[in-house]
């Protein structure tokens, strides 16, 4: 489906979705699949420092959707490059695991590419322009709260921690999310991903 979008050398393509959908899973198997080169890269490489994250609290929802993201960094050191040919890119210009830039050498990247980028909150209207084809994840909150909870109990102490959290902070940052941007609405394609192996497609709607 994607192979055959258009005829440029560069497609940029996203897989979005709540936290816990199964994103950077399924984009890894699509870039794997593909019959031309890909570029691989995640919006968690352009996270903002700590203190600007969590300035409207730990568990703010709204800080959480409005503040963890650079994007006017992922533009400029990955989304335009690529789209405009350039040789090479950034993938990634922080590390929110240790909360500080990177430096990373640059990735060459060849003529004709397919960029697979995954993440939360692609559909925004900051960013959502960019994609060539954008794959929306539908996933329930309760089971997102469980696969949290086996996913994340090792950072945050606990599955109990894990659900504090995301019923604070992750979940509603969501639903702000859909309510703002509606991105089931502007994705190509929405995907119900509640089983990976047997994903259902609710929307597909991808150009040809």
């Amino acid at each position: 489906m994607i192979a055959s979008h258009a005829p440029r050398d560069r497609v940029l393509v996203a897989f979005d979705g709540p936290d816990a959908a199964g994103k950077t899973t399924l984009a890894d198997a699509v870039a794997r699949a593909l019959s031309v080169p890909t570029l691989r890269a995640s919006i968690d490489g352009f996270h903002r420092p700590q203190s600007e994250r969590l300035a409207r609290g730990y568990d703010s929802p709204h800080g959480y959707y409005r503040d963890s993201f650079n994007h006017a960094a992922l533009e400029e050191n990955l989304l335009v490059p690529f789209q405009s040919g350039a040789p090479e890119v950034r993938t990634r210009v922080f590390d929110y695991r240790v909360d500080a830039e990177v430096d990373d050498d640059p990735t060459v990247v060849p003529q004709r590419c397919v960029l697979i980028f995954d993440g939360v909150f692609l559909l925004r209207p900051e960013i959502a322009h960019w994609w060539d084809l954008a794959i929306y994840l539908h996933v329930p909150e309760e089971v997102i709260l469980e696969r949290a909870k086996e996913r994340d109990a090792h950072l945050f102490g606990s599955p109990e921690a894990v659900e504090v959290r995301y019923r604070a902070r992750y979940l509603p940052g969501q639903a702000l999310y859909r309510d703002e941007a509606k991105p089931q609405h502007f994705a190509h394609i929405v995907l119900d991903h509640t089983d990976p192996g047997n994903p259902v497609a609710l929307k597909w709607d991808a150009p040809n």
